[in-house]
């Protein structure tokens, strides 16, 4: 029986390593080892145990081409179980992923090479809203919704790397016409022929916000591999919020559920936007959040009032001398407080329900802790909330 399962789990592969990425433009770039990424997550294709079955040497080809994202899907393997085993077959990859290509595919590479040099013609779509130079690079990006011609085609493709590097993500509904798009490309010129890159995107889905405005929130953003690390994303943000903040109708800009690198580089961006308005001054952060400060920055960038007190926080403790023992100590008080505000809900709440239940139901339903325990949670909760404060604003002092 052993010896089975060790020949079984011989044919096991984990998906992330397996499966290959490249964004390609010519021939030889199919065969540029150096091109190659690989996924973050393939949980939502291949399981939580983020593995396939049934091959040995296994290489999943998901090769795009830079620009229009045409894909080509192939596998390549050592051998596979077919036959070994009676019932035994190997993981069908090739049709799994095929479900989730919403945008279509080759799976001849001979047919997609040949389609390369006629896929370099691929232009943008979409309204060119701001274009900047990077590292001798020039880049541009596009707001695009439903009704740009060709868009769908476009975006069906480039979806697909939601999924493996957007943990949860899910495809968009592209019938509802309240999707806006912003797009990040690299252009370049080759051999005196202009080619586009895409480098990434942000979605952002239009709220309605009484009586006629709207309440704008990203729903997704992603840069792909090559081009992360890089300064991409704070750009791309940064326009995406100031094409918001000029338009009247917007009352403030949200995030839906936002992943911890997001949150960073969102803090970064705000805090950089924020750190030149007066009410953000080292002054007044020491007088700490008020209503004054809120209303200000609200109106300035439309940030909401979860965001300000984040962006408040991190400026006011750039601002604070850590050498400083009184000033360092009103700095993180101010911030405990606002982290224990929940505890303190929760505890009022559990005194509002004594008056009502038994003691074995409050029993059942709460479990608040000693005032000790949480004194120690709250204090390793700031300590984690001032790390990340750190980080951004080192990074601001390198902007």
């Amino acid at each position: 029986m052993a010896a089975a399962e060790d020949f079984l789990a011989s044919y096991k592969t984990d998906a992330n390593s397996a499966v290959c990425f490249k964004l390609v433009t010519a021939e030889n770039d199919i065969f540029d080892k150096g091109k190659e990424f690989h996924p973050e997550f393939s949980h939502q294709l291949f399981g939580d145990s983020e593995s396939i079955f049934g091959y040995k040497g296994l290489q999943v080809q998901l090769y795009s081409h830079a620009g229009s994202l045409l894909t080509y899907l192939g596998l390549t393997c050592e051998s596979d179980v077919t036959g070994i085993l009676e019932g035994i077959e190997p993981d069908p990859v090739l049709k799994i992923i095929s479900e989730r290509l919403s945008g279509g595919y080759l799976s001849n590479l001979d047919e997609f090479i040949a389609k390369l040099p006629s896929e370099n013609g691929f232009r943008p779509m979409g309204e060119l809203i701001h274009s900047y130079k990077q590292n001798d690079a020039d880049y541009e990006i596009y707001s695009a919704d439903i009704f740009v011609p060709k868009f769908k085609e476009f975006y069906s493709r480039l979806q697909m790397f939601a999924l493996w590097y957007i943990d949860g993500a899910s495809y968009l509904d592209f019938d509802d016409e309240k999707w806006q798009f912003f797009l990040l490309f690299e252009k370049k010129n080759v051999c005196g022929e202009v080619q586009y890159s895409t480098v990434g995107y942000v979605t952002v889905y239009h709220f309605f916000a009484y009586p006629d405005q709207i309440r704008p929130r990203i729903g997704q953003m992603l840069l792909l591999p090559p081009y992360q690390k890089q300064g991409h994303g704070a750009e791309l943000l940064r326009v995406v919020e100031e094409h918001y903040i000029k338009d009247p109708k917007v009352v403030d800009i949200t995030v839906e559920d936002p992943s911890n690198s997001f949150l960073r580089l969102r803090d970064y961006v705000d805090s950089l936007a924020c750190s030149k308005l007066e009410c953000f001054s080292p002054d007044n952060l020491k007088k700490g959040f008020t209503d004054t400060l809120l209303r200000e920055a609200k109106k300035a960038r439309k940030i909401n009032k979860l965001q300000c007190r984040r962006v408040y926080e991190i400026l006011r403790l750039k601002a604070t001398d850590r050498s400083n023992a009184k000033e360092y100590k009103e700095y993180r008080l101010d911030v405990k407080k606002r982290l224990n505000t929940s505890y303190q809900k929760e505890k009022s709440d559990f005194e509002k329900m004594k008056k009502y239940i038994s003691a074995e139901e409050l029993s059942a339903m709460m479990n608040l802790q000693s005032t000790s325990e949480r004194q120690k949670q709250l204090e390793q909760i700031y300590e984690e909330v001032e790390t990340s404060y750190l980080k951004t604003i080192e990074r601001l002092a390198a902007s």
